[in-house]
Protein backbone atom coordinates (compact mmCIF):
# COMPACT_ATOMS: atom_id res chain seq x y z
CA UNK A 1 0.00 0.00 0.00
CA UNK A 2 1.08 3.54 -0.73
CA UNK A 3 -0.56 6.93 -0.71
CA UNK A 4 -1.09 9.18 -3.70
CA UNK A 5 1.72 11.36 -2.30
CA UNK A 6 4.16 8.48 -3.00
CA UNK A 7 3.33 8.14 -6.71
CA UNK A 8 6.21 7.96 -9.19
CA UNK A 9 6.37 7.50 -12.95
CA UNK A 10 6.53 3.80 -13.81
CA UNK A 11 4.89 2.69 -10.53
CA UNK A 12 2.25 -0.01 -11.06
CA UNK A 13 -1.06 0.31 -9.23
CA UNK A 14 -3.78 -2.29 -8.71
CA UNK A 15 -7.15 -0.60 -9.36
CA UNK A 16 -10.64 -1.51 -10.59
CA UNK A 17 -11.02 -5.24 -9.93
CA UNK A 18 -7.28 -6.00 -9.69
CA UNK A 19 -6.40 -4.45 -13.06
CA UNK A 20 -2.79 -3.28 -13.29
CA UNK A 21 -2.18 0.35 -14.26
CA UNK A 22 1.22 1.97 -14.77
CA UNK A 23 1.67 5.65 -13.83
CA UNK A 24 2.69 7.55 -16.97
CA UNK A 25 2.41 11.07 -15.52
CA UNK A 26 1.27 12.57 -12.24
CA UNK A 27 0.82 16.07 -10.89
CA UNK A 28 0.06 17.23 -7.35
CA UNK A 29 -2.41 20.11 -7.50
CA UNK A 30 -3.15 22.48 -4.60
CA UNK A 31 -5.93 24.78 -5.73
CA UNK A 32 -6.58 28.07 -3.96
CA UNK A 33 -9.87 26.74 -2.63
CA UNK A 34 -10.63 23.19 -1.67
CA UNK A 35 -8.49 20.17 -0.89
CA UNK A 36 -5.36 19.13 -2.75
CA UNK A 37 -5.58 16.34 -5.33
CA UNK A 38 -3.36 14.30 -7.60
CA UNK A 39 -4.03 14.26 -11.35
CA UNK A 40 -2.62 11.15 -13.07
CA UNK A 41 -2.34 9.63 -16.51
CA UNK A 42 -2.47 5.83 -16.20
CA UNK A 43 -1.73 3.13 -18.79
CA UNK A 44 -3.35 -0.30 -18.56
CA UNK A 45 -0.44 -2.75 -18.45
CA UNK A 46 -2.21 -5.45 -20.47
CA UNK A 47 -4.27 -3.51 -23.02
CA UNK A 48 -2.15 -0.34 -23.35
CA UNK A 49 -5.23 1.89 -22.89
CA UNK A 50 -4.40 5.30 -21.38
CA UNK A 51 -6.85 7.06 -19.04
CA UNK A 52 -6.81 10.18 -16.88
CA UNK A 53 -7.70 9.62 -13.23
CA UNK A 54 -7.84 12.04 -10.30
CA UNK A 55 -7.22 11.01 -6.69
CA UNK A 56 -7.67 13.03 -3.50
CA UNK A 57 -4.31 13.81 -1.89
CA UNK A 58 -3.19 11.27 0.70
CA UNK A 59 -5.60 8.51 -0.39
CA UNK A 60 -4.24 4.98 -0.08
CA UNK A 61 -3.74 3.07 -3.34
CA UNK A 62 -2.70 -0.55 -3.71
CA UNK A 63 0.60 -1.07 -5.51
CA UNK A 64 1.57 -4.16 -7.47
CA UNK A 65 5.01 -5.73 -7.47
CA UNK A 66 6.19 -6.02 -11.06
CA UNK A 67 9.47 -7.84 -11.62
CA UNK A 68 11.33 -6.29 -14.59
CA UNK A 69 14.33 -8.24 -15.85
CA UNK A 70 16.62 -7.82 -18.81
CA UNK A 71 16.48 -11.04 -20.81
CA UNK A 72 18.00 -12.11 -24.10
CA UNK A 73 15.75 -13.33 -26.91
CA UNK A 74 16.94 -16.82 -27.88
CA UNK A 75 14.56 -18.32 -30.46
CA UNK A 76 10.97 -18.98 -31.52
CA UNK A 77 9.33 -22.19 -30.30
CA UNK A 78 6.09 -22.46 -32.26
CA UNK A 79 3.89 -19.61 -31.02
CA UNK A 80 6.20 -18.82 -28.09
CA UNK A 81 9.18 -16.50 -27.85
CA UNK A 82 11.93 -17.99 -25.69
CA UNK A 83 13.90 -15.55 -23.53
CA UNK A 84 16.91 -16.36 -21.36
CA UNK A 85 17.65 -14.69 -18.03
CA UNK A 86 21.30 -13.59 -18.28
CA UNK A 87 21.99 -14.08 -14.54
CA UNK A 88 20.38 -17.48 -13.93
CA UNK A 89 20.33 -18.81 -17.53
CA UNK A 90 16.70 -19.89 -16.98
CA UNK A 91 14.56 -19.92 -20.09
CA UNK A 92 11.13 -18.32 -20.19
CA UNK A 93 8.48 -19.07 -22.85
CA UNK A 94 6.46 -15.93 -23.60
CA UNK A 95 3.21 -15.97 -25.59
CA UNK A 96 2.92 -13.82 -28.71
CA UNK A 97 0.20 -11.56 -27.21
CA UNK A 98 2.54 -10.58 -24.31
CA UNK A 99 5.31 -9.68 -26.78
CA UNK A 100 2.93 -7.53 -28.84
CA UNK A 101 4.41 -5.19 -31.46
CA UNK A 102 7.92 -5.81 -30.12
CA UNK A 103 7.85 -9.02 -32.19
CA UNK A 104 8.36 -6.88 -35.31
CA UNK A 105 11.83 -5.87 -34.12
CA UNK A 106 13.10 -8.97 -32.24
CA UNK A 107 16.20 -10.72 -33.55
CA UNK A 108 18.02 -13.55 -31.81
CA UNK A 109 20.47 -12.14 -29.29
CA UNK A 110 18.57 -8.89 -28.63
CA UNK A 111 18.11 -7.88 -25.00
CA UNK A 112 14.61 -6.90 -23.89
CA UNK A 113 12.95 -6.07 -20.57
CA UNK A 114 10.44 -8.73 -19.56
CA UNK A 115 7.90 -7.63 -16.91
CA UNK A 116 6.21 -10.26 -14.74
CA UNK A 117 3.59 -10.11 -12.00
CA UNK A 118 3.00 -13.24 -9.89
CA UNK A 119 4.78 -15.39 -12.49
CA UNK A 120 2.66 -14.12 -15.39
CA UNK A 121 4.41 -12.20 -18.18
CA UNK A 122 2.73 -8.81 -18.61
CA UNK A 123 4.73 -7.35 -21.48
CA UNK A 124 8.07 -7.30 -23.28
CA UNK A 125 9.73 -3.93 -23.79
CA UNK A 126 12.56 -3.27 -26.25
CA UNK A 127 14.97 -0.33 -26.14
CA UNK A 128 13.65 2.82 -27.84
CA UNK A 129 15.77 2.11 -30.93
CA UNK A 130 17.29 -1.04 -32.41
CA UNK A 131 19.70 -1.69 -35.26
CA UNK A 132 18.41 -3.99 -38.00
CA UNK A 133 19.56 -5.03 -41.48
CA UNK A 134 17.47 -4.35 -44.59
CA UNK A 135 16.69 -7.75 -46.10
CA UNK A 136 15.09 -6.45 -49.28
CA UNK A 137 14.19 -3.13 -50.87
CA UNK A 138 13.73 -1.84 -54.40
CA UNK A 139 16.39 0.45 -55.86
CA UNK A 140 15.39 4.07 -55.34
CA UNK A 141 14.67 6.21 -58.37
CA UNK A 142 15.17 9.86 -57.60
CA UNK A 143 12.67 12.01 -59.49
CA UNK A 144 12.16 15.75 -59.57
CA UNK A 145 10.69 16.29 -56.11
CA UNK A 146 11.26 19.03 -53.61
CA UNK A 147 11.20 16.71 -50.58
CA UNK A 148 12.78 13.32 -49.96
CA UNK A 149 10.70 10.33 -50.98
CA UNK A 150 10.34 7.00 -49.24
CA UNK A 151 10.01 3.38 -50.30
CA UNK A 152 9.08 0.14 -48.50
CA UNK A 153 11.87 -2.02 -47.10
CA UNK A 154 11.66 -5.44 -45.48
CA UNK A 155 13.75 -5.84 -42.32
CA UNK A 156 15.57 -9.01 -41.28
CA UNK A 157 12.61 -9.75 -38.98
CA UNK A 158 10.21 -9.76 -41.95
CA UNK A 159 8.56 -6.47 -40.90
CA UNK A 160 8.17 -3.76 -43.58
CA UNK A 161 8.86 -0.07 -42.89
CA UNK A 162 9.26 3.07 -44.99
CA UNK A 163 12.85 4.21 -45.63
CA UNK A 164 14.44 7.01 -47.70
CA UNK A 165 15.19 6.29 -51.38
CA UNK A 166 18.97 6.12 -50.85
CA UNK A 167 18.81 3.06 -48.54
CA UNK A 168 19.93 -0.20 -50.16
CA UNK A 169 19.58 -3.94 -49.44
CA UNK A 170 21.87 -5.36 -46.69
CA UNK A 171 22.37 -1.91 -45.17
CA UNK A 172 22.11 -1.58 -41.37
CA UNK A 173 19.65 1.03 -40.11
CA UNK A 174 18.31 2.28 -36.78
CA UNK A 175 14.55 1.82 -36.19
CA UNK A 176 12.31 3.36 -33.51
CA UNK A 177 10.62 0.39 -31.75
CA UNK A 178 7.70 2.50 -30.47
CA UNK A 179 6.53 3.81 -33.86
CA UNK A 180 8.38 1.63 -36.40
CA UNK A 181 9.95 4.71 -38.00
CA UNK A 182 13.32 4.85 -39.76
CA UNK A 183 15.81 6.85 -37.65
CA UNK A 184 19.00 6.72 -39.69
CA UNK A 185 21.86 4.67 -41.07
CA UNK A 186 24.27 2.84 -38.81
CA UNK A 187 27.93 3.41 -39.57
CA UNK A 188 29.77 0.11 -39.33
Amino acid sequence: MATTNDLKNGMVLKLDNDQLWSVVEFQHVKPGKGPAFVRTKLKNVLSGKIVDKTFNAGVKVETATVDRRDMQFSYMDGEYFVFMDMQTYDQLHVARNAVGDSANFLVEGFTATVAQHKGEVLYVELPAAVELVIQETEPGVQGDRSTGGTKPATLETGYTIQVPLFITTREKIKVDTRSGDYLGRVNS
